[in-house]
C-alpha cells in the first residue's frame, strides 16, 4: 500500500523497513499512552459483556458525557441481561428515555431476549456469533468481541476513522479504513487497541482543532492536523413548536405518539398546540438529528378534545417519555 510505504519512513528521522515495524511502534506508543491517560469511564470497570454491550449501544450518536448517568442508572435498575430481558418494553423506554434514538432500546430489550433464549443468558464470545443479535453490526459485534472476548478484530467509528484518514493524509473510506484498521491492530490486546484509538479520536485528534502537541503518535501521522475540507456541512433545520401544560389534581395532560411511527413511537408527551397570541410560560431549544426547534410551552386549562391521558405525577419517571417532554417537565418542576 503506497500511503503505508509514506509513512513508514516517519518514525522520527528512522526508517520503518516493514508494515510490521510501523505497526508495532504506533501500537506501542499508543498503549502506553492509553494506560496512562485513558479516561476512568464505569464500563471499563471490568470486562463484563453485558456491560460493555450497554455502553456501546449508549454510545452510537450519543457523546459519552450524555451517557454517563444514563448509564448508570439504567444498570442500576437492569443489572444483568436477565433482568433486562423479563422487564416489559415500556419500562426499558421509560429507563432510556433521555437518550433518543429510541430504536435501540428496543432492539436492545430484543437482543436481551435472545441471549436469554437461545444462549442461555451468556453472550456468543465472538464477533459472528454476536452479529446474529438484534440491533448489532460490525462495529457493535467487534467492539464487544475485542473488549469482553479477545477476539482480534478491529473496529470503525467515526474517531478511528478520523484518525486513519490523517495519518495517511487522505480521505479513506469504507472498506479501506476497516482494513487498515486491522492492519494496525495489536492482537495482543485488542479490546484495549481499539479503544485507545477511539480514545484518541475522542480527545486529542479532534474533528476540529486536534491538539497534536499531546498526540503520542504524531511522529508517525501525515497531515498533524486537519484534512482539507470535503465540502460544505449540512445546515440545521430550524422549526418552532408548541406545546400545551395542563395539569390538574396532581396530574398531567399527555399524549402518546402512535407505535408504528418510526421515531420515538410509543412515547408520551405532551400535546402540541396551534400557536396563539397569548404569551408562553416559557421557551427552550431542542435538538433532533438535523433539526433544531424553538419549543414555546403554555399553560392551558384543558387539552381541547386531544387524544390524551390524564398521567398522575409520581407515575411520570416510570412512563416513557420523549426526551423534550422529559426536558419540558423538568423545567417546570414537576419532575
Amino acid at each position: 500500500m503506497p500511503a503505508l510505504r509514506v509513512l513508514m519512513g516517519r518514525i522520527e528521522g528512522k526508517s520503518a523497513n516493514t508494515p510490521k515495524e510501523f505497526h508495532q511502534v504506533f501500537a506501542t506508543r499508543l498503549l502506553a499512552w492509553y494506560d496512562a491517560h485513558k479516561r476512568d469511564l464505569p464500563w471499563r470497570k471490568d470486562r463484563d459483556p453485558y456491560r460493555v454491550w450497554l455502553s456501546e449501544i449508549m454510545l452510537q450518536q450519543t457523546r459519552v458525557a450524555a451517557v454517563l448517568d444514563h448509564y448508570r442508572r439504567f444498570l442500576k435498575r437492569f443489572p444483568t441481561v436477565q433482568k433486562l430481558a423479563a422487564a416489559r418494553e415500556a419500562s426499558v423506554l421509560a429507563a432510556w428515555s433521555g437518550l433518543g434514538y429510541y430504536r435501540r432500546a428496543r432492539m436492545l430489550h430484543a437482543a436481551a431476549k435472545r441471549v436469554v433464549k437461545e444462549h442461555g443468558g451468556k453472550f456468543p464470545a465472538n464477533s459472528a456469533g454476536l452479529l446474529e443479535l438484534p440491533g448489532i453490526g460490525r462495529y457493535t459485534a467487534g467492539a464487544i468481541a475485542s473488549i469482553a472476548f479477545d477476539e482480534p478484530v478491529a473496529v470503525v467509528d467515526g474517531n478511528v476513522a478520523r484518525v486513519v484518514q490523517r495519518f495517511f493524509g487522505m480521505r479513506i473510506t469504507g472498506g479501506e479504513v476497516w482494513q487498515m484498521a486491522g492492519a494496525w491492530l495489536d492482537a495482543r490486546r485488542p479490546g484495549d487497541f481499539n479503544q485507545a484509538m477511539m480514545e484518541l479520536g475522542a480527545t486529542v485528534c479532534l474533528p476540529r482543532q486536534p491538539r497534536c502537541l499531546l498526540c503520542p503518535v504524531a511522529g508517525l501521522c501525515a497531515t498533524r492536523g486537519e484534512l482539507p475540507a470535503a465540502g460544505t456541512a449540512s445546515r440545521q433545520r430550524k422549526r418552532e413548536i408548541h406545546f400545551g401544560l395542563a395539569r390538574r389534581n396532581g396530574a398531567v395532560f399527555l399524549v402518546q405518539r402512535k407505535k408504528e411511527e418510526s421515531l420515538m413511537g410509543g412515547m408520551w408527551e405532551l400535546p402540541e398546540i396551534a400557536p396563539s397570541s397569548e404569551k408562553p410560560m416559557w421557551s427552550l431549544r431542542h435538538s433532533i438529528t438535523v433539526t433544531d426547534y424553538a419549543v414555546r410551552v403554555t399553560e392551558i386549562a384543558s387539552p381541547n378534545g386531544a387524544a390524551g391521558k390524564w398521567i398522575p405525577m409520581q407515575r411520570l419517571e416510570s412512563l416513557p417519555l420523549t426526551g423534550l417532554a422529559r426536558k419540558i417537565l423538568r423545567r417546570a418542576e414537576i419532575l
